[in-house]
């Protein structure tokens, strides 16, 4: 790619970054007023995958188990996940969302959907899959990518 194509893409992922995090800022808020806007897609997440283990979200998004411990023991304290002793493992727990936690996961769903939808009124179907497809290979190889090397490793040329 030509540094001035990728020095577009950079911009243009960077404000969809940014608007990407007022929006899951947003979609907390409707969850719980006191919510981390990381919060609503670990609810999604758990809500696909019931009974998954704190350590797998942990691996799965890429953060320390440290943080994901604090953030599920917020949503458990509000009452959105429950946690339950994994009989594989002495020391991992399964979580699942609450019928609060589907309820409320499913507003704030309706209400992402809604903005999405009026977002892309005028796009065909098609464009939406086509970049639906496309935002899913980016995901596939930015993990690929971001497990391979580092950032550091990439800017030092290593």
């Amino acid at each position: 790619m030509v540094d001035d194509d990728m020095h577009h893409l950079e911009r243009e992922l960077g404000i969809f970054l940014r608007r990407a995090t007022a929006s899951s800022s947003a979609m907390a808020r409707m969850v719980h007023p006191e919510l981390d806007p990381a919060a609503y897609e670990l609810l999604a997440l758990i809500s696909g995958t019931p009974d998954v283990r704190a350590s797998d979200l942990a691996a799965y998004i890429g953060v320390g188990r440290g943080t994901m411990s604090r953030q599920l023991a917020r949503l458990a304290e509000i009452g959105l996940v429950s946690r339950a002793p994994d009989p594989e493992d002495f020391r991992g727990q399964l979580l699942s969302l609450t019928d609060e936690g589907h309820q409320v996961l499913q507003t704030a769903q309706t209400g992402r959907r809604t903005f999405l939808g009026r977002a892309l009124d005028d796009w065909e179907p098609e464009q939406i899959a086509a970049l639906t497809l496309q935002l899913g290979r980016l995901n596939r190889d930015l993990t690929t990518a971001w497990t391979t090397r580092t950032p550091a490793q990439e800017s030092a040329g290593a």
